[in-house]
Order: structure tokens, then C-alpha cells, then sequence
């Protein structure tokens, strides 16, 4: 098993020539198997990063860091502009090694500004992170097949036992929960390997839906600490940390679940005023008139509707809703079916079954996600002798879903939470 550690956290080191080497000899190769010439790259990249800097506003940092002459900076055999081309081209998994060659590279990683050239570029790996034990978080890197932990946090007792939502935007891991008098949030950071408090929101909610698009994150309903079920919205913006208030959504609802298509956020499912019924309708919302629309019917429950309230109001899950390559899908846990909607007409077709072997509580226990183009199924074997669980992988196409273990890992089998980070 890797440890996050050995590939994140971000030592300061003097410059060693054995890692250097290492490094020239990683980036060397990848020159040698580029298509383009690097004259028009590093061109290219030049005119990148003086836009860059003039993003100042939006939390990109001065690259002019990164070009300084100092002896201390990015790998001089190759020069700083093909040098850093190069990094881009790295996987993320390789930063940590990049970092401890001296406080250059250190700089350039640990403060944010490889990544935010990344994303400028459209440079994203999606990596996903979950937790079956309540105070334990570990990462999976689809592409390479490689595990890290995340480093311990002392959750207290309060928020250990409850109702936790979890959420990834820009390079950052917020997991919600409850303390002993109000919303507790932690925030763990991919650049530093560190846990910190996180930004609490202006109003403080739970079991609200989420999704993120880049360095934005919307929050919409969920209950406060009095069990009223809200309507209010909010936006979180990972390059300032600060939520911003939204206009509220026409309905409120708790239990529900959220994704980002189009360019658009929609909430999905839930529980409102009338806790005996499910709701089946759905809300989008605008990020450019700011407005939200209601779609009647754009989430039909997934067992009976108007069920019993005093077993319904908590004892279902938020529905499994990702989102590939801007396709909406839903796992049903009640019928083990995989689902996927049709944005011209509002309805949901039949596709195919979910991976075999997985169990649930009414659909907790079990995560659903979407890393780019992927569906990712993950979940613990219903036999009571494995403790484990399977991360499932299918790339959407025409024929009927093929479901791939792309991994499996000793755990107690339940997946408590579980977010995509993509950057």
C-alpha cells in the first residue's frame, strides 16, 4: 500500500543531484515522446502563463516565482519554461518527489500554482476519495491503480457518530458533520497533506446535496440543527475559501443528492414539507441568470412513493446520481439497475444491472461517482465472511454495461462517504 505521505507531503530539502537525475531522466523521456516541437510548446506556455498572472483576482499566483533565475529553480539542464511543460505532463502522484528537490519546486507545488497552470491548460486527473471507517480517509488513483492514506485527524465523539456529507472542489477535501453545538467542517488539503478547520457555511445544514465544478461547490437544502427542512443555497469558491449566499430553490428538501451538467446544477430527489412522499421532482440551477427552474418528474423514487413516513424520512438513502461526459445516470439500489436520463424527453431508461456482489442499507453503504468519462461503483461484498470493498469502473458507450473490479481493499465494507477530486 503507497502512503500519501511519501508521494505529498512537501519536505524542504536541499537540492540532491541523485533526485535531479531522477527527474531529468522522467522528463527527458517524455520529450522524446512528444508530437509537437517544444519551441511552440514552450511558446505556448509562456503566453499561458502570462495570463496567469494576470488572474491575480481569482487566486492564481505570480508565476513569475516559478521563471526566476535563482540557482534554487526547476531543473536548469532543460531550462524553466520546458522544465515546467514537462511537470505538467506528470501525474500528480509524482509531485511529492518534484517537491522535495528544493523550495522552488516546493513553492511551485505547495502553494497551488502547478495546478492552477494545470487547470488553465485542461490538465485534470480525477482521483477518488472515501472513507469506510468514520475516522479514516484514503485516496485512489483509477488511472495508475494506486492507494494512499490520507493523513489521521482526532475527530471528536460528536462528530464521529453523526450524519457526515463529504465534498471535493479545487484541491480540497471538506467533510461536514455535527459537533457538540453547531456544523463542524474539516478541510484536507491535496497541496500541503494537511487537515484543517474548514470555512463554515453562512447557514449551517445537513443532509444537503452537493457538487462541484472546478474550484466552485454548491450546497443546496438539506435541515438545520432544529430539523427544519431548508431551501437556501450555497456557493463555496476553493481559490478565496468563502461561501456566497443563493437565491433559494422553489422547494426545500433534505436526503437529496446534486450534480453539475451543462454548466448547470441540479438537485435531485429527497424529502420535503410532506414527509410521507418522496419528492420526484428535480431543480436547476442557472449560474448565469442566477435563477432556478423546477423539472416536474426529472426523479421518480425508487421503490414505492408515499411511503411511511416514520421509515422513510431517514431510512433511505440520497439517490446514487454521476454524471459522465455530461450524460446524468442513477444506480438503483432497489431494483439493481443502472439507469440513464434523457434530457429531451425527462425520462429515465434502463441500461443495464450493477455490479454484482455489493450490498446496501436502502442504498447506504454504497458510493456512485463519475471521474471524467468513468462510472465508478463502489461497494462491500454481501457475504458476511468478506470485508472488503470493490471499485468498479465502466466507461459509458452503446452496448450494455461491462462492469470491471478495477480494484479491491480490506475494509469493513461499508462506504460511508465518498468524493471525486479532479485536478
Amino acid at each position: 500500500m503507497g502512503d500519501i505521505s511519501t508521494s505529498l507531503v512537501l519536505a524542504d530539502k536541499t537540492n540532491s543531484s541523485e533526485q535531479e537525475n531522477q527527474c531529468i531522466r522522467i522528463t527527458s523521456f517524455m520529450m522524446e515522446h512528444e508530437k509537437q516541437d517544444e519551441s511552440k510548446k514552450s511558446s505556448k506556455l509562456s503566453h499561458d502563463l502570462e495570463v496567469v498572472d494576470k488572474q491575480q483576482n481569482t487566486g492564481f499566483h505570480n508565476p513569475s516565482v516559478v521563471m526566476s533565475d535563482d540557482s534554487n529553480s526547476l531543473i536548469s539542464k532543460l531550462g524553466r519554461d520546458i522544465s515546467i511543460s514537462c511537470l505538467l505532463r506528470l501525474s500528480r502522484s509524482e509531485y511529492g518527489l518534484i517537491a522535495s528537490l528544493n523550495k522552488s519546486y516546493r513553492s511551485l507545488i505547495r502553494t497551488g500554482e502547478l495546478y492552477q497552470i494545470r487547470q488553465k491548460m485542461g490538465i485534470v486527473e480525477h482521483w477518488l476519495y472515501f472513507s469506510c471507517d468514520v475516522q479514516r480517509w484514503e485516496a485512489f488513483d483509477p488511472n495508475r491503480r494506486r492507494w494512499f492514506d490520507l493523513p489521521s485527524i482526532a475527530f471528536d465523539q460528536c462528530f464521529t457518530c453523526s450524519d457526515k456529507e463529504s465534498l471535493a472542489v479545487g484541491t480540497e477535501l471538506l467533510v461536514f458533520g455535527r459537533g457538540p453545538w453547531t456544523q463542524v467542517i474539516y478541510s484536507y488539503s491535496h497541496l500541503t497533506n494537511t487537515w484543517s478547520d474548514g470555512t463554515l457555511m453562512n447557514i449551517p445544514r445537513y443532509l444537503f446535496g452537493s457538487a462541484s465544478l472546478g474550484g466552485i461547490a454548491i450546497v443546496a437544502g438539506g435541515c438545520d440543527k432544529k430539523g427544519n427542512i431548508l431551501s437556501v443555497a450555497e456557493l463555496y469558491d476553493s481559490n478565496t475559501k468563502k461561501w456566497e449566499i443563493l437565491p433559494s430553490m422553489h422547494r426545500p428538501r433534505k436526503i437529496c443528492s446534486g450534480v453539475f451538467m451543462d454548466g448547470k446544477f441540479y438537485v435531485l430527489g429527497g424529502i420535503g414539507e410532506d414527509p410521507k412522499k418522496l419528492l420526484t421532482c428535480g431543480e436547476e440551477y442557472d449560474l448565469r441568470t442566477r435563477t432556478w427552474r423546477v423539472i416536474p418528474n426529472m426523479f421518480p423514487p425508487q421503490s414505492r412513493e408515499g411511503a411511511v413516513a416514520d421509515k422513510r424520512d431517514t431510512a433511505e438513502a440520497p439517490p446514487l446520481v454521476a454524471v459522465a461526459s455530461n450524460e446524468l445516470y442513477a444506480a438503483d439500489y432497489e431494483r439493481w439497475e443502472l439507469r440513464r436520463y434523457v434530457k429531451e424527453t425527462n425520462k429515465w431508461v434502463t441500461i443495464g444491472s450493477l455490479p454484482e456482489g455489493s450490498s446496501s442499507v436502502n442504498g447506504w453503504g454504497l458510493a456512485f461517482r463519475a471521474c471524467g468519462d468513468q462510472l465508478f461503483f463502489l461497494g462491500g461484498p454481501n457475504a458476511l465472511s468478506v470485508t472488503a470493498t470493490d471499485i468498479n469502473s465502466w466507461v459509458p458507450g452503446e452496448d450494455a454495461p461491462q462492469w470491471n473490479v478495477l480494484a479491491r481493499r480490506q475494509s469493513m465494507g461499508f462506504v460511508y462517504n465518498c468524493a471525486v477530486m479532479g485536478c
